[in-house]
């Protein structure tokens, strides 16, 4: 697949999956809706890396340059999953800690205990998309939770916590 078709169906793809209209994906990143959707439909002419990586960082994602490695050679390093990396983040500034857990309960149902309200405002506030993203794309692959569906959990709670960001809108 050529590169400008790659990064048009990511683009389209990760927007419809967090229910972003082009228009409001447009404003989150300063680009035009005409070129978002030029973007998407694969059919810009010019687009500057500056301007890609911005894009595509609002929809937690991420322009990566590597050279091929042989199957042989290529082992993945143990690290953290992306909803303990948002529990510790989410619990930065509070006495009772929110666990991952708890957070996957919380981004699959949208029930939250009352405990917690102000964790998970704090995460849908604060923290990077990238790491919203990544929730999104672990509960999926773990749980085969559709995405949309994750995404739609999120917006609602920060709608009900009367979230300031624009990406809640």
């Amino acid at each position: 697949m050529s590169a400008i078709l790659e990064l048009s169906s990511a683009v389209r793809t990760r927007r419809a999956d967090m229910g972003l209209t082009q228009t409001t994906l447009a404003k989150l990143t300063g680009l035009s809706r005409a070129t978002v959707n030029q973007v998407e439909n694969g059919t810009i002419r010019d687009l500057s890396l500056t301007r890609a990586a911005k894009l595509l960082g609002i929809l937690g994602l991420s322009v990566t340059v590597t050279a091929p490695r042989p199957k042989s050679h290529s082992h993945q390093t143990a690290k953290s999953s992306a909803l303990d990396i948002a529990a510790r983040t989410a619990s930065v500034s509070y006495r009772v800690s929110i666990n991952a857990d708890q957070l996957r309960e919380v981004f699959t149902t949208g029930s939250v205990p009352t405990d917690f309200l102000p964790h998970i405002y704090t995460l849908l506030e604060e923290a990077p998309v990238s790491l919203l993203a990544s929730i999104v794309e672990e509960l999926h692959l773990k749980l085969g939770v559709e995405r949309t569906l994750v995404w739609k959990k999120m917006r609602e709670l920060a709608r009900r916590l009367k979230s300031s960001r624009d990406l809640w809108l």
